[in-house]
């Protein structure tokens, strides 16, 4: 899938450690992120953000002026921004205080990088939406909008399950995914115990957009790591 659109979005990121803002800043740049704000405060975060105005806010609980769920409050105060928090804290007492805000997603420290980026697409996917959003595969056509795939003029439904899974690869554009970041995505935050559920899924998919499902060319098992879809430009 073309990320391009999401590439575009402006990213404001809130933590007093510098190493960390680095990482982050690396990661998402690395992805094709190219207009990354950054703060390392309650009073900073809150200002960038009037000025800048992000399409998407990603703070740490902790800041040495106060915390991330006192910054939300005030981005609120003028802004709908959607925010993920990131944080070393994964009690879950923090975990409903910021959903409880109204954050989009909660992210513990430490983390995969694979795992903020998915987090990253997943909640910008929800907020800004694309038009058109189709997928070429060899033999093949996804539309996410309306969950379907067209196979030689035949119209095929996709599950919900089936599109998270296709969306999820599709997302990383020919890259390895994970077992795990695959289960976390259909299944949450307990995603364990649901590998053999996963493989089933794959079957199905492989059914629905493979011209010979016995030597799959476009969703690929990359033995002992994950899958991957390759995609027609």
């Amino acid at each position: 899938m073309d990320n391009s659109f999401l590439h575009s979005k402006k990213l404001l990121l809130v933590d007093d450690e510098p190493e960390l803002l680095k990482m982050v800043s690396a990661i998402l740049k690395d992805a094709g992120f190219e207009n990354i704000v950054a703060a390392a405060s309650v009073k900073e975060g809150a200002a960038k953000a009037q000025k800048e105005k992000p399409d998407l806010a990603i703070l740490d609980v902790m800041l040495p002026d106060g915390d991330g769920f006192s910054l939300m409050q005030q981005l609120r105060s003028f802004t709908d921004v959607p925010v993920i928090f990131l944080t070393a804290r994964d009690e879950a007492a923090d975990k409903l205080a910021g959903l409880g805000l109204g954050a989009d997603d909660y992210i513990a420290k430490p983390f995969m990088p694979q795992e903020l980026l998915l987090r990253t697409y997943a909640v910008l996917r929800r907020t800004y939406k694309e038009d058109n959003p189709l997928v070429l595969l060899d033999g093949c056509t996804i539309d996410f909008s309306r969950a379907q795939v067209n196979k030689g003029g035949e119209i095929i439904p996709l599950t919900a399950k089936e599109h998270t899974l296709l969306e999820t690869l599709a997302r990383s554009e020919g890259k390895i995914v994970t077992v795990d970041a695959l289960c976390e995505a259909l299944w949450g935050d307990n995603p364990f115990g649901y590998e053999n559920s996963l493989n089933a899924h794959v079957r199905r998919i492989r059914e629905k957009i493979e011209t010979d499902p016995s030597s799959p060319v476009s969703l690929i098992t990359v033995k002992g790591l994950g899958y991957k879809l390759n995609t027609r430009k």
